[in-house]
């Protein structure tokens, strides 16, 4: 059976694509953007990938063409798709329908910390020798891919509120009925598709009414938008946790960074996670791993284990480059909330050694200005914050710098470069803060940088 993907190196579609490949298909595919990791990942699973949406990649006449929800009418692609009569589907019900059925579902959702969260659990279950398959948005360094099918009962899936094709408005995780469902956080995002913060809670209560009566719902305990959720209805089991708080799963800090802090279920004591992420933000994250682990039979103590051995996701403050003494870190940065969480765990670890936060808004809520008023205020631990603004922005950014001083605004990459050779010194960090290529900008940095001791 061929199975050709439309938007094949978005992180879900690229992960479906994997899957497709282990289950023994032949699986091509086509994208506008194509770029690693993710075109990597794919080639070396010998996946086809073709530059560009033309009719002409269709001419194989594939069996099934699953469309990203990137995708909508006038697309030449899918407009071949349908004037051909081929056989298509969304991906997030092609995942349903052929692999998540009869599994135990772990899904993890909300507006930060899927990526992290989810690749955590993956680890937990596999550190312990669960195997379980799993579909993340970006690539966990422990496993070297994004996805996989997995040889047991469980499938630990990145849950996410956004629609699933431009023929199905439904939120992605609607279809995939999990037995233990992690909410992270919720927050207005997405500003494309959902009109206010109301709308993305609806879809956050049909998700719920998703898990069975014997299945678990994981929420921190003082998200005021997550207990409004949970209040339109709750069918589940639920536990909830907290930090320095009286949830049944709480954790105290020993490090004020997030590096390393104790694990307590009914204010007994399971163990230390002592690591190298930091932030509250992960803390989280780790203790909603944790407790979902202990949901298929895993010891805390034994999830703790794993996680020591956790060594985070591709692009999350991934370190790419010490130049001259100065780190490069990458950082996948979709919203102010997500800025301002990394930047404060980055400052409490090395205190007062400079910061300086490059920062492209590139995602569809920050391109359309929702956020102006707390991007600002997102990068107040950066000692300066340097934002690209490219030509079709849809607002001018230079407002930012009317609520702060540490904020400086850049129309061109070659800007940005020369201002950091201008500024750089030894024992600096700079943070390149973005959920696209950014230009190539990581790579052009270090080079520019190089060459500033030759």
């Amino acid at each position: 059976m061929h199975i050709h993907i439309l938007g094949i190196c978005g992180t879900f579609m690229g992960g479906l694509a994997l899957i497709a490949r282990q289950l023994g298909y032949q699986v091509t595919g086509s994208d506008q953007h194509v770029y690693p990791p993710m075109s990597t990942q794919l080639e070396e699973q010998g996946i086809q990938l073709l530059a560009g949406y033309r009719a002409e990649n269709l001419d194989s006449n594939p069996d099934l063409v699953i469309i990203g929800n990137a995708l909508s009418r006038g697309n030449p692609e899918v407009e071949a798709v349908l004037s051909k009569g081929l056989h298509y589907i969304s991906g997030p019900q092609w995942l349903a329908e052929h692999v998540l059925q009869k599994k135990w579902v772990l899904a993890v959702a909300g507006t930060h910390g899927k990526t992290t969260t989810t690749s955590m659990l993956s680890w937990i279950l596999d550190y312990q020798g669960f195997k379980p398959g799993f579909l993340i948005g970006g690539i966990p360094l422990n496993f070297g891919v994004s996805a996989r099918l997995g040889d047991s009962e469980f499938f630990v899936i990145e849950a996410d509120e956004y629609d699933s094709a431009f023929f199905d408005k439904r939120s992605k995780f609607i279809h995939y009925r999990p037995k233990t469902a992690i909410l992270n956080n919720l927050e207005y995002d997405h500003a494309d598709i959902f009109p206010d913060l109301d709308a993305i809670k609806k879809q956050f209560h049909y998700f719920i009414r998703t898990v069975p009566e014997n299945g678990l719902i994981i929420s921190p305990e003082i998200d005021d938008n997550i207990n409004d959720v949970l209040s339109m209805g709750n069918w589940s089991r639920i536990q909830h946790t907290s930090i320095h708080g009286d949830a049944e799963w709480n954790t105290e800090l020993i490090k004020n960074d997030g590096s390393q802090f104790n694990i307590q279920l009914n204010k007994n004591y399971q163990g230390t996670v002592n690591w190298s992420l930091t932030g509250q933000h992960n803390v989280y994250n780790a203790l909603s791993a944790i407790v979902a682990a202990r949901d298929v039979g895993i010891l805390p103590i034994n999830a703790i284990e794993a996680l020591n051995h956790f060594k985070n996701v591709k692009r999350r403050m991934e370190v790419v480059a010490i130049v001259n003494g100065i780190t490069i870190y990458d950082d996948f940065a979709h919203h102010p909330t997500a800025i301002q969480t990394t930047l404060d765990g980055l400052r409490k670890q090395i205190g007062t050694e400079r910061i300086l936060a490059v920062i492209e808004p590139r995602s569809n809520t920050m391109r359309l200005g929702v956020h102006t008023e707390t991007l600002a205020k997102s990068m107040s631990f950066a000692d300066l914050a340097i934002i690209y603004q490219p030509p079709e922005l849809g607002w001018d950014l230079n407002s930012l710098k009317e609520s702060s001083k540490n904020i400086e605004i850049y129309p061109s990459l070659n800007d940005i470069i020369n201002r950091i050779r201008e500024i750089s010194q030894p024992n600096d960090h700079i943070v390149l803060m973005s959920n696209g290529s950014f230009g190539g900008l990581h790579q052009k940095l270090q080079i520019a940088l190089n060459m500033v001791s030759t």
